[in-house]
């Protein structure tokens, strides 16, 4: 009886081992699918695009890019969030997720619980631009200006609690100035409605701006980070053409839902990061004033939960509402 039972025990335990062995369930199994929370044709589209072709011959299976803009990215994240997680549905994460997370009392989602970072991809300033109209060619004259009339100069964002309306809120609070916040369905139709002249500024990435820049259909009077953009080197820091100490960095990275598999995130970072890193990848970016970053999931995961404490002081100063 005892020769049975070990017996039935080894054979257990080679069972075991044999499983073990075999190879472990193929990915990607079917395409890949980005979510960007903001409008087709964006910064953060632009970036998706950029990354999921090459990402798409690493992986041996098609990267799709899916715009789901409105309520300031909500829509979208929270597509990701209830998504299968297994790797094949992954959020273009922007930094309207972390600061949403203050701005909104109820969300479908918990940003810091519902997903798992995969790696932060770039980082770049914003750009305080204006409407050539616009009488005000520095930051000191669009101080001035705004003083003279409280409340009038109307200011563009990609929607309540993006980055583009925290940049200038956080701007407007350090220099005592007060400006008319319109929120638009992502960064697209309120930079079209700037280069219209329907609208005074904006502060956008520089990737939604700098072609207008450089065509001179929009001025640019400041950078939101504490160094000049190496694209646009002519261009003053906000903080040292009138407002010292001012920052506001935007980013773009990869999370996707939480409880995908480690060795599927790790697939999916070791694969990302290859792409950022390569010379040429740099090159593209940098050309639109943007950095590559390439943090590893935990360096991501961190930097995310750091953010959404910067915001909610931003966030509660400013008394910000959902609208």
């Amino acid at each position: 009886m005892a020769a049975l039972k070990l017996a039935g025990v080894l054979a257990t335990a080679l069972m075991i081992v044999s499983q073990a062995a075999q190879p472990q369930t193929a990915y990607p199994t079917r395409p890949l699918r980005i979510v960007v929370p903001s409008a087709a044709g964006g910064a953060g589209d632009t970036v998706a695009r950029v990354i999921a072709q090459p990402l798409s011959e690493r992986i041996g299976q098609p990267v799709l890019v899916d715009a789901r803009p409105g309520a300031g990215g909500i829509v979208g994240t929270e597509v990701v969030a209830k998504s299968a997680a297994d790797g094949h549905t992954l959020l273009l994460s922007l930094p309207s997720m972390t600061i949403n997370h203050s701005v909104y009392k109820t969300l479908p989602y918990d940003v810091l619980r519902d997903f798992a970072a995969i790696t932060q991809a770039t980082s770049q300033p914003n750009m305080f631009v204006v409407h050539p109209s616009v009488p005000a060619k520095s930051v000191k004259e669009l101080i001035a200006l705004a003083k003279a009339r409280p409340g009038e100069l109307a200011f563009a964002s990609s929607g309540t609690g993006t980055s583009s309306h925290l940049t200038v809120e956080l701007f407007l609070l350090m220099s005592g100035t007060r400006m008319l916040h319109v929120p638009y369905k992502g960064p697209t139709p309120g930079v079209i409605d700037l280069v219209a002249g329907r609208i005074a500024l904006a502060a956008p990435s520089t990737i939604a701006t700098i072609a207008h820049v450089r065509a001179g259909r929009l001025r640019a009077i400041g950078v939101s980070t504490l160094k000049r953009v190496t694209a646009l080197p002519e261009i003053p820091t906000v903080s040292e053409a009138g407002v010292p100490g001012y920052e506001s960095v935007s980013w773009y990275g990869l999370s996707t839902p939480t409880g995908t598999p480690k060795d599927v995130i790790a697939r999916l970072y070791k694969e990302t990061a290859a792409i950022l890193r390569t010379s040429e990848m740099k090159d593209r970016f940098a050309r639109d004033g943007t950095e590559v970053v390439a943090t590893s999931p935990d360096e991501f995961a961190a930097y995310i939960r750091s953010e959404v404490t910067k915001w909610a002081k931003v966030v509660k100063s400013a008394d910000i509402k959902p609208e």
